[in-house]
């Protein structure tokens, strides 16, 4: 019979599963900002996604999509790398908090709804929470070895305050 403290630790059965999802959530974002930045997979590129950034409200279009575009860029190649997971969780829930404020029409399932963009906020603020497991390039950064929960809480703040400003920015 095993103790109670040996069912609490982390398998590899979670690392694996953190991993899937690191890797489904990163790479999802990180096409999403190449479309952003590079036009690739049918985006805007820098031009056409600051043209929406500008008609959306947002100041400085050009400027916004290229913050975008890094922020789901790097931020989703280092969630799915598991590389400083706690900043790179937190680059993509700020960016989809505007998104998600962008969108809001009021209604949840697709076409217009927010089904989507709130899966990717909620999964990417988990993973930030939870840390990468043990399959990540973060196991060899001393500092992040250990993913502790107040470093992902007090990544999600700076999420959370980033996004806040950024949408004060918005007319």
């Amino acid at each position: 019979m095993s103790s109670p403290s040996a069912t609490l630790r982390p398998s590899h059965a979670s690392d694996a599963g953190l991993l899937l999802l690191r890797l489904a959530v990163g790479l999802t974002m990180a096409a999403h900002g190449s479309q952003k930045l590079f036009g690739w997979f049918g985006g805007g590129g820098i031009s056409g996604t600051g043209q929406f950034f500008t008609a959306s409200g947002y100041p400085a279009g050009d400027a916004m999509a290229v913050v975008a575009g890094l922020a789901e860029t790097l931020g989703g190649l280092g969630l799915a790398a598991g590389l400083l997971t706690p900043l790179a969780g937190a680059a993509l829930v700020g960016t989809m908090i505007n998104a998600l404020a962008v969108i809001w029409s009021g209604g949840f399932f697709a076409p217009e709804g927010v089904e989507y963009e709130l899966l990717l906020t909620v999964s990417a603020a988990g993973l930030t929470l939870a840390g990468p497991g043990r399959y990540a390039l973060d196991s060899f950064v001393p500092a992040l070895r250990t993913h502790r929960l107040r470093t992902g809480l007090y990544a999600l703040l700076l999420a959370v305050a980033a996004a806040a400003v950024t949408l004060l920015l918005r007319k």
